[in-house]
Order: structure tokens, then C-alpha cells, then sequence
């Protein structure tokens, strides 16, 4: 008579996989053995690498093994099925690796289905029923499961943080209040949940309109985009029937007409459907930014909401892109009826009319281009902030005032090694890419200092020409001390008058133009550039080696 044995329980028949009892169990040659559907999608989604592993011991198989069933494995299983080993009922509770897990279960822990505020601890459903049965616990505060309850207790006196200081910003407990934060404002953390919650709605309602707004628009430029081609069209067709009459002597500036109509309407299209594009990216954006603050109203734990609120709450200024100003529809009218005047003068006036034709497809404008800014109040429109970044900072440089200021001090500082960093040349970049329009101000003081614009991808290792500002087609400089100079990919251009201690700097990506202003009571030019910008530019200074005290600073506009 066969003894019995010691009786095994559900995981040693389990796929490590899927949790569950092996299905057609197959065996690897580790030794470990899966469900083959559960092995076969893991190695699947390993074959890029070539490399197949065991998800257990990670041991690694080149080629991919061939699976058989373990007809053995599979005869057991089976047979224990049917002698009382189920899957336990509470199976698909057991915590995950992702799962929060409930403190009081011993063994396997199961999911938490809630957190307790007051407990600080998280329970699965049969744990948790006390606090729906014995009367002090039903007054608790129960929350979705959380794995952030230690960061609702107060370091320094081990007690529930229930209050706010405005006065810092921060929540506290009881005893802070009465403490270090002593004679501040303060007030309960529901309290200031309910504040917020409120301007959090009023944010929520502004992204809600933009949105409306910016979808109007769009279907404004969608309307431009038929509107174009239509009246592009009708000037082509329209402009070849005229010319067919003087075709001995305007077949070539025919072609012309044609091409250059053509050229523009697919510039202006580009140009509307660059910027529905844009419009699109503003509304995903701010749909995001709804859900993140949808997300956050909702959150119950009011420490995890106050801890939230100021980046979720914190909204971008809104770019010029929902005023669209749109020219009359008749875009090329005037083009056609220069032609017809042209027929009739042609003998005469040929060449002076064909450059009459040429500037009315040229002022072709399906959006109104603003001016460029000429005053002060007129930059500001576009003003940027500036903060430089740490991790391309020179060694020999300090930041400060939230990294809006950098200055020479003369001793070496210590900042962590990062491949952003300019090695030897005294320099930094912004945190912030730009694009569009965009407009800040420098201040200097010292020996001089160059202020410049770079891409991304400038070299940082070293001091050759590749890594310094103005030597390389990657940067643009302009040099600000008694002799100033603008320098790009090492070519040096003079600039117009002195420099002042203060400089704006004008940057309209799309069109292509660089400015650099002395800013005092008026703005002066001091160089512009007309190129094409490839990729989003970044601010930075260069500032002298020569002697200790040089100092650049971006100051809020």
C-alpha cells in the first residue's frame, strides 16, 4: 500500500507566468517548466534580441529551444486536479509586482483594495472589514491603495501631517504648527484641498475654452485650405486663357505666371496647414493637461493632491496661434487683372508690367504676418524665460538665483559629471529649447561676455572651434565688450555702435531671424541675421577666462 506522500501545494504546479496551474507544461532546458502559450508570447517578445531567457533564473538559450510537452508534468497535474487541488479562490488577488500589498496578510499577500489615512496601512477585502464594521474604524479615511502612506507622516514628530502652512507651502502635523511653524499661517489640509480644488476648476474651465477656441480656428484654416486651391485655380485658368491670345511672345512668362502662383499657393498652404498642425498639438497638449488635472481633483488623499497641485495647476502662457487674421479670399483677383492689363500693353510695356505681376503673386497673403517688434513693449510680447541649465555649466562657473545668473568666480565648482557639460570652455545653455518667436534680455558685467544661440548638438568635450560659441555652424555669437563683434562658423561680421549692459535678444525661428539689441531707453540694433534654423535653437552665454568677477544674468521680463 502506497503512503502518502507530503501533499504539494497550488505553486509548485504553478506557471511563474501566469500564476495559474501549467497548461500543456513544457520544460526548458534549465529546468524550469511554463504553460507553453505563456513561455512561447515571453520568448516572442524577445526576438529582436535573438536571445531567449528563463524568466526565473534568467539563464539564457541561443538558439531558440524547441518546446515539447512534458507529458509526465502534464499527467500529474491533471491527476491532482482531480484528487482537491483547485486554484485557490483568492488566486487573482494575490499581489503583483505593480500591486500595493495589504500589511496584515501573512504568507502570499493579497492586493489592497483600500489605505487607510489614519492606520497608515493597507488592507485587502477580508482585512479590511473591521473598518466597516467596528464603529471607532468606520470613521476613518479610506483611500484608494497607495504605496506613498509614509509620506503622509511627519519626519520629525512621527504624526499624521493633517494641516498646511501657507506661510511655507508645505504640510505639517499638529505638533509643527505649534512649533517651527509657529505663528505662520496655517490651516487644515482639507481646508486648503478645498482652496485649491477650486482654482484648479477655474484652470480647468480656461483649458476647456482654449480648446474650444483653438478648434474654431482650426476649422477656419480648414476652410482657407479649399478656399486657396480654389482661388488658385481660377487665377491659373484665367491667366491661360489671356496669354494663349499673346503666346508668340509670353509662352515663356506663361509658364512663369503658372509656376510662381503654383510656389505660392503651396507656400501659403504650408504655411495654414503648419500652423492647424500646431493648433492640433496645442489642443493634445491641453486635453493632457485637462486629464492631469481631472486626475488630480480626484485624487483623495489630500497631501498626495497638495503635493501635486502646483506642477499639475501651473499652465503655459497661451501662444498668438488662436488670433488668426485671414485676407480676403479673392487671393490671386489681382493677379489676374494685371495680366489682362498686361495683354492689352504688351507691346509697349513687356518687361516693366511682367515685374508688376511677379510682386502681385509675391504679396499674395493668406494670414496677415505681424510686423516686426520695433519697441520695447512690442518685444515683450514674445518674452521667453530663461533658466540655464546645470548639467552644461563649465566647472569654473556658478550658478544662482534659480540658475538665472551665472558668474566667473575664480575657484572650481563642483557640480555631478554629466555629458552636457562644457569641459573647458567657460560656457552654458538653457534649460529651454526655442522656437516661434521668442524674446529675452541679458544682463553683463566684467570683461565681456558672448551672447549666443546654439543647437542642441553642439560638441561639448574639449575647446576646439566645434565646441566654441561663434566658431561652428552649430552657434551664433555676438561678442559684448568695448569691441564688439558677431562671429558664426568662425566668420566675424562688424556690428553697428556699442553695446549697452543690457541686450535683447530676438529670435523668429520660422522666418529665419536673429536680432541682438542694446536695450536702454530705446531699443538699438546691433546685428541681425537672416538664415535657416534647422532645429530648436537654446540660449547661452560664453563668458571671459580672463579674469574672475564676469557675470551674466537673465532677468524676468
Amino acid at each position: 500500500m502506497a503512503q502518502k506522500g507530503v501533499q504539494p501545494d497550488q505553486e509548485t504546479f504553478s506557471c511563474s507566468v501566469c500564476l495559474d496551474l501549467l497548461k500543456d507544461p513544457v520544460t526548458i532546458p534549465c529546468g524550469h517548466s511554463y504553460c507553453m502559450s505563456c513561455i512561447k508570447n515571453y520568448w516572442d517578445g524577445e526576438d529582436m534580441k535573438k536571445i531567449h531567457s528563463c524568466p526565473q533564473c534568467r539563464g539564457t538559450f541561443t538558439p531558440r529551444p524547441v518546446l515539447e510537452k512534458n507529458t509526465m508534468l502534464a499527467v500529474l497535474v491533471e491527476q491532482l486536479k482531480k484528487t482537491g487541488l483547485e486554484p485557490a479562490a483568492a488566486d487573482h488577488c494575490y499581489a503583483g509586482a505593480e500591486d500595493v500589498v495589504c500589511d496584515f496578510c501573512t504568507g502570499r499577500k493579497l492586493k489592497a483594495v483600500k489605505s487607510c489615512l489614519v492606520c497608515l496601512a493597507s488592507y485587502c477585502d477580508k482585512h479590511l472589514q473591521p473598518h466597516y464594521n467596528v464603529t471607532p474604524l468606520k470613521k476613518h479615511k479610506l483611500v484608494d491603495p497607495s504605496e506613498k502612506l509614509q509620506e503622509n507622516v511627519c519626519s520629525r514628530h512621527d504624526e499624521v501631517m493633517k494641516m498646511f502652512c501657507r506661510t511655507d507651502g508645505q504640510c505639517i502635523c499638529y505638533l509643527c504648527s505649534v512649533d517651527e511653524h509657529k505663528g505662520h499661517d496655517t490651516v487644515s489640509a482639507a481646508a486648503e484641498r478645498t482652496e485649491r480644488q477650486t482654482k484648479l476648476e477655474v484652470s480647468r474651465q480656461k483649458i476647456q475654452q482654449r480648446i474650444t477656441d483653438k478648434q474654431k480656428n482650426v476649422k477656419v484654416l480648414q476652410q482657407e485650405v479649399k478656399t486657396i486651391r480654389r482661388s488658385a485655380d481660377e487665377a491659373v485658368e484665367k491667366n491661360d486663357k489671356i496669354l494663349t491670345e499673346l503666346i508668340r511672345l509670353m509662352e515663356e512668362r506663361r509658364r512663369d505666371v503658372k509656376q510662381q502662383i503654383r510656389s505660392k499657393e503651396e507656400t501659403e498652404v504650408s504655411r495654414v496647414k503648419e500652423l492647424e498642425l500646431k493648433l492640433e498639438q496645442e489642443i493634445t497638449e491641453l486635453r493632457r493637461k485637462d486629464a492631469e488635472m481631472d486626475k488630480l481633483s480626484h485624487t483623495q488623499d489630500h497631501n498626495q493632491f497638495l503635493l501635486q497641485y502646483p506642477s499639475a495647476s501651473k499652465l503655459r502662457e497661451d501662444p498668438d496661434s488662436s488670433n488668426i487674421d485671414i485676407r480676403p479670399r479673392s487671393y490671386f483677383e489681382d493677379v489676374t487683372t494685371a495680366v489682362s492689363e498686361l495683354r492689352d500693353k504688351l507691346q509697349l510695356s513687356l518687361t516693366v508690367e511682367w515685374a508688376n505681376i511677379s510682386l502681385r503673386i509675391t504679396e499674395t497673403q493668406v494670414l496677415l504676418i505681424k510686423p516686426k517688434p520695433q519697441t520695447r513693449a512690442e518685444f515683450l510680447q514674445y518674452s521667453h524665460k530663461i533658466t540655464l541649465d546645470p548639467n552644461t555649466v563649465n566647472e569654473h562657473l556658478s550658478l544662482s538665483e534659480e540658475n538665472k545668473r551665472v558668474t566667473h568666480t575664480g575657484q572650481k565648482q563642483y557640480y555631478p559629471p554629466h555629458p552636457d557639460r562644457f569641459s573647458n570652455l567657460y560656457q552654458v545653455l538653457s534649460r529651454e529649447s526655442l522656437t516661434g518667436r521668442c524674446y529675452w534680455e541679458v544682463e553683463w558685467s566684467g570683461e565681456g561676455i558672448w551672447v549666443t544661440v546654439a543647437y542642441k548638438n553642439i560638441k561639448r568635450e574639449g575647446n576646439s572651434a566645434e565646441c566654441a560659441f561663434g566658431y561652428n555652424n552649430k552657434s551664433w555669437a555676438l561678442r559684448c565688450n568695448k569691441n564688439p563683434v558677431f562671429r558664426y562658423n568662425g566668420v566675424e561680421s562688424p556690428v553697428s555702435g556699442p553695446v549697452s549692459s543690457r541686450i535683447g535678444v530676438y529670435l523668429d525661428h520660422t522666418a529665419g531671424i536673429l536680432s541682438f539689441c542694446s536695450v536702454s531707453q530705446t531699443m538699438t540694433l546691433i546685428h541681425r541675421v537672416q538664415t535657416t534654423f534647422t532645429k530648436p535653437l537654446y540660449a547661452g552665454v560664453w563668458l571671459s577666462h580672463w579674469k574672475a568677477g564676469v557675470t551674466a544674468h537673465f532677468p524676468k521680463l
